[in-house]
């Protein structure tokens, strides 16, 4: 292994080398500890510090790095206290995510370290993101991605490195090349002959380091900084090294062949770096033996102080409380109290329609937060599908109205990596079906970040949904529930054009991840009163609608058109009607209040019957509300099959089909 020194005194020299040895010290002390039973876990990185260690020593300590499992040295080189890290390998509650997340599945803003999830590739994402801030704040800095050789396989690998490239962003993408992806090698990962072979295919420039060499990856990563900075382009690295352990202590290496493991501790970064120190007298042995026992001591001191950690101390309204950020408390943005609507509290406005009251609600965000940015396909020039944000280019500059490539985890992942910098964003989905290809990244990154170690996600994702357009499969399914079920996300579905300004508004100013329903029916079809101002409703607040003693409709969507169209050619029947608006979280006392006063329910919605929303509803209802019934709760839904194409089937799959049936129905008890 050849060392280049180039101008590094002595003493930068050795403190490469003691920043290299703490992860390897506190490593091979955890190892001790996991068969003792005192920490349940460990991904090893023994073999592989000079990676981290030297990647985290060329950048600036505010510059956000994206580690992975086996990055201990990123901790360490960031000066994370090793007793804070200890607890959290226990599980501990004064741990970097309160006992909420395992061994490296956490970060920590003080420190510019992005916690990671198992999917491996979508934190690629996250680094296009907060490079995109900071080319956006005119700040010279660089975002740093690591990835292993098998975390390449995956699409959001394509996705991440394809956006940095199109859109000029400053990150780097350094891929921890060991051979093995578990148990996989990288003979069944891919067929280029070496990895950084794929930058290419980007148009991004690319280089192979020795991972093992503490000096050659500093001063890549060194260089490569300056490039992304100068150029503001991205960079791929591929860092070759070798894997010592196993994936994770329990798997073992049997599947390594032996021979490997010889060849590679002949390459051990430390003992090499420790050797070459030595034989240009930059150290004696006297003074090697002298750092590691400093650090040995600095270990069990420590150590003494992890293990005096107070026992955990479960609190149930904690962990609710902790699901969601809590609102800015100096909110001076006018709330709209429009939760009856049969009543005189309905403002006064233009008549909008859904579609330009959703317009109004982005345009005067966009003049509100300079911190905001449009993201989604076709939304720049184009308009958008739907043409919600034509005209935002000339007004607001294509940096903040972002067309986006055909790749809607990457955004997502984007948005998500913008909210760690600061910024606001919007991501428009262009039809609500296409979120399946996004839905780790709103399901396990955006849902879950601020309860797994307090970093919010800033992010609105706006969902066209619906049928009744003759649309087909693909472009009209109602997936709403498909996210009700997951704990820290906000899901929004307005009926009304004031009520769709205004929950918007609310959504971009509210620091959590929104999903925000709009319905494609609904968009030139419904008009009302919009006020001109700048207002919220408040989500989580439903509308009652209609005043009635016999019939609670309980709805939303078009499920609230449909319900108001019946009553009108009913009137022989007192039927109520509430808007939820809100989805999660739902108005439970506003649910209570229309069981009340009617003792008959029905939940009506455009989804399928199986696994909607209203199965939630009613068995809420059953458990908190029996009392009260007089007919048992009823749900009017859509056919369990796809939505068909067909006008007439698809009028047919139509829960508004069965509406009448199902009033009969329960108008009998």
């Amino acid at each position: 292994m050849n060392f280049d020194r180039k101008d590094y005194t002595d003493q930068q020299l050795t403190g490469f080398y003691e920043r290299l040895l703490w992860p390897r010290m506190i490593e091979e002390k955890m190892l001790v500890l996991l068969r003792q039973g005192k920490i349940s876990k460990w991904f090893s990185g023994i073999g592989q510090e000079a990676i981290a260690v030297g990647a985290s020593m060329a950048l600036d300590s505010d510059e956000w790095i994206m580690p992975l499992h086996r990055n201990l040295g990123v901790f360490t080189t960031r000066d994370m206290p090793l007793h804070k890290l200890f607890k959290q390998w226990q599980g501990n509650q004064d741990g970097y995510s309160k006992g909420r997340e395992r061994s490296f599945h956490f970060g920590s803003r003080e420190h510019h370290v992005c916690g990671m999830i198992s999917h491996l590739g979508p934190q690629l994402a996250l680094a296009d993101g907060v490079a995109l801030a900071h080319k956006l704040s005119n700040e010279k800095k660089v975002a740093l991605a690591f990835s292993g050789e098998g975390g390449t396989s995956e699409g959001d690998f394509h996705e991440a490195l394809n956006v940095a490239a199109v859109w000029d962003l400053p990150v780097i993408f350094l891929i921890e090349n060991n051979g093995y992806g578990l148990s996989t090698p990288t003979s069944e990962q891919y067929r280029c002959v070496s990895l950084v072979d794929k930058a290419k295919g980007y148009g991004m420039e690319g280089v192979t380091v020795d991972g093992n060499n503490i000096l050659a990856v500093y001063d890549t990563l060194k260089g490569v900084r300056e490039y992304c900075l100068k150029n503001q382009k991205p960079y791929f690295i591929e860092a070759i090294t070798f894997r010592m352990r196993g994936h994770e202590e329990a798997s073992g290496t049997k599947y390594v062949p032996t021979h490997l493991f010889e060849l590679w501790k002949q390459k051990d970064p430390i003992d090499n770096y420790e050797k070459y120190l030595l034989q240009q007298g930059v150290l004696q042995s006297a003074q090697v033996e002298q750092i590691k026992a400093d650090l040995k001591e600095k270990l069990e001191a420590e150590l003494s102080i992890g293990f005096d950690a107070a026992p955990l101390t479960i609190s149930t309204p904690n962990e609710l409380q902790d699901v969601y950020a809590p609102l800015p408390l100096n909110n001076s943005v006018q709330v709209i109290n429009h939760s009856r609507s049969f009543s005189n509290d309905v403002p006064e406005g233009n008549e909008l329609r859904m579609l330009d009251a959703i317009k109004q609600g982005l345009q005067q965000s966009l003049q509100k937060h300079d911190k905001l940015v449009i993201m989604g396909q076709d939304i720049a020039e184009y308009g958008g599908a739907f043409k919600i944000t034509e005209g935002f280019v000339q007004e607001f500059g294509k940096q903040r109205i972002r067309n986006t490539p055909i790749c809607e985890s990457a955004i997502v992942g984007a948005a998500l990596g913008l909210s760690l910098k600061g910024y606001k964003s919007v991501m428009e989905m262009q039809f609500a079906d296409f979120v399946t290809v996004g839905f780790n990244q709103i399901i396990n990154n955006l849902a879950k970040i601020y309860y797994r170690w307090g970093q919010n996600a800033d992010v609105v994702v706006r969902m066209p949904t619906g049928g009744g357009v003759g649309a087909g499969p693909f472009h009209s399914q109602s997936n709403e529930a498909w996210f009700v079920h997951t704990p820290g996300l906000k899901v929004v579905y307005p009926s009304t054009p004031l009520d769709a300004k205004g929950l918007l508004i609310a959504a971009i100013n509210d620091p959590n991840p929104v999903l925000f329903f709009e319905h494609k029916a609904l968009y030139r079809s419904v008009s009302g009163p919009v006020p001109d101002s700048y207002y919220e409703i408040e989500i989580g607040k439903a509308r009652h609608v209609r005043e009635g003693d016999e019939l609670s409709i309980i709805t939303y969507g078009s499920g609230v058109l449909w319900a108001e169209d019946y009553a009108a050619a009913h009137p022989e029947i007192a039927i109520d009607i509430l808007d939820l608006r809100t989805l999660l979280p739902l108005d439970y006392d506003a649910i209570a209040a229309a069981v009340k006063r009617t003792g008959r329910v029905i939940v009506l919605h455009e989804d399928t019957l199986t696994g909607g929303i209203g199965g939630e509803i009613v068995a809420w209802i059953a458990e908190n509300c029996f009392t009260y019934l007089d007919a048992p709760v009823m749900r009017c839904a859509s056919l369990d099959t796809p939505i068909p194409f067909n006008i007439e089937l698809e009028k047919n799959f139509m829960a508004q089909g069965r509406l009448e049936e199902t009033v009969n129905k329960i108008m009998r008890y």
